[in-house]
């Protein structure tokens, strides 16, 4: 490659995490930062005057919900297609965070946004169409893929990426992953916070589990297989708070994406040579927020001891390791080869 000046010139280079909970953003100029995915419009001029603005995004939508038309415009990690409130939310939320990444910079901003692995060409024009706006180039890759690249596992390695609205399990075998070498599960962390929120509603149906609330839950007790003390969370039962014993509901709910994923992750693992699937087994990447789940590492390590000893490794900064390889993707290959890499679409 290249020097990085002659490649980029006086271009600011994004890395976009684009998912369906949240959305991570790294810039080559030390920008970072990570928002839910997620938009808010006040319903009457009252939200517009207690807000200041027409349109809220991530965590303080969530926090002024009561005063705003909240819309989730990224279904599966992709743009949802249901209408144009979906479509102008998604537009709304890319040209968001990249007027964040580029306040105060100079240059025009080029980016690589991220997907899930199998996302439809259809899902992919869309995305380029709106991302075309604020980008003057602009390649959309596998998530997965970003995290390989971000190890610099480009070789004899799955990367299992378990996002908001998919678990994307992706093979590396020395050249770019073709869509024989990925699948995406529609079984992400959504999936476990509607199953959580269903689960402890019919054990405890006196109590008041919001989606958001169990997301919550999920997020700071989920585990799988054993754990050293009984989760125990407060719940209001008629507006009166109470702890309740949820130690099952939550291992029950984490496990139930268990057996699908060792499922799939078998079928890309069989798709090596005989010759390399030892050294494959040893290079078993756990991505994306899904891998916070305690011991679920180990747990698919365990799985999958039919076919030899296997070594499933958590990353370290799940958050930004996939905007960050993304970001080293953009830096290292100059945007004339980005089709051979990514998606460019049709220009």
């Amino acid at each position: 490659m290249t020097e990085q000046g002659s490649i980029n010139g006086d271009r600011l280079l994004l890395g976009i995490d684009l998912g369906t909970s949240r959305t991570a953003v790294m810039s080559d100029r030390g920008y970072k930062n990570i928002i839910r995915s997620v938009v808010g419009y006040p319903k009457d001029i009252i939200g517009v005057k207690m807000l200041g603005k027409t349109q809220v995004f991530g965590d303080e939508a969530l926090k002024r919900r009561s005063a705003l038309t909240l819309y989730h415009p990224l279904q599966d990690g992709v743009i949802r297609e249901t209408g144009d409130g979906d479509y102008n939310a998604a537009a709304e939320l890319i040209r968001h965070v990249v007027a964040m990444a580029c306040e105060g910079e100079t240059g025009a901003p080029s980016g690589i946004i991220g997907v899930p692995a199998r996302a439809s060409i259809i899902n992919k024009e869309l995305l380029l169409t709106v991302a075309r706006e604020v980008l003057s180039a602009v390649m959309v890759v596998s998530e997965p893929f970003m995290v390989a690249y971000a190890m610099g596992m480009f070789s004899n390695a799955i990367v299992i990426d378990i996002g908001g609205g998919t678990v994307d399990i992706c093979g590396m075998k020395g050249t770019v992953p073709t869509s024989d070498d990925q699948i995406t599960l529609l079984k992400g962390g959504d999936y476990l916070d509607e199953r959580l929120q269903g689960a402890i509603s019919q054990q405890y149906p006196e109590t008041q589990v919001t989606r958001n609330l169990a997301r919550l839950i999920k997020e700071k007790y989920g585990f799988v297989g054993t754990t050293d003390e009984p989760v125990r969370v407060t719940l209001r039962a008629e507006g009166r708070p109470r702890l309740y014993d949820v130690t099952d509901e939550i291992r029950t709910v984490c496990e139930s994406i268990v057996p699908e994923i060792v499922e799939h992750l078998a079928v890309i693992f069989r798709g090596y040579d005989p010759e390399d699937q030892p050294e494959v087994l040893q290079n078993i990447i756990l991505a994306g927020g899904g891998s916070r789940i305690r011991g679920l590492d180990l747990m698919l390590a365990q799985r999958l001891q039919e076919y030899g000893k296997a070594r499933v490794v958590c990353v370290d900064d799940p958050d930004f390791i996939g905007c960050g390889g993304a970001l080293k993707m953009a830096q290292e290959v100059p945007p004339e080869y980005w089709n051979q890499v990514g998606f460019v679409g049709g220009q």
